[in-house]
Order: C-alpha cells, then structure tokens, then sequence
C-alpha cells in the first residue's frame, strides 16, 4: 500500500467522520426533544442524564475525529 492510498484513505475518512459529526451536531442542536425523544423509547434515561451523556459522546466523537483521522491525514500530506 503507498502513501497516495493511505491518504485518500484518511481524506475520505476524515469527510465521511466530519459530516456525520456535523448532522448529529445539527440534529443536537436544532431538535433536541426529537433525539430525546426517539432515544428515551429505546433507553428508559431521564433527559438530565440524556443531555450529559450526549455532551461527553459529542465530545468524545470530536476527540476520535481529530487524532484518528484528522492528524494522519495531515501527517500524510506534509510527507507525501
């Protein structure tokens, strides 16, 4: 595998990660009794709890986002 494929791998990673960040960003912000709502008949939680999980989860996917597919991604074009 070269360097080209590997980083077309993590440009196409980075896209594909940063746009589902983005929608369920969007989805938190704009209808957030519908995420609630939807994800409370799956998971008896009380919307306390359901905001502080959702926070650390959103956290925690932009963490992931940055250092596995952001950082290799710009480590492959700096030596590519």
């Amino acid at each position: 595998m070269d360097i080209q494929t590997l980083t077309d791998f993590f440009m196409w990673c980075t896209i594909i990660n940063g746009l589902l960040f983005i929608l369920s960003a969007t989805m938190i912000m704009f209808a957030p009794d519908f995420v609630y709502r939807t994800q409370s008949k799956w998971f008896p939680i009380s919307r306390d709890s359901f905001n502080t999980v959702i926070y650390g989860f959103m956290g925690l996917f932009k963490i992931f986002l940055i250092m596995f597919n952001m950082v290799p991604y710009a480590a492959l074009v700096i030596i590519g």
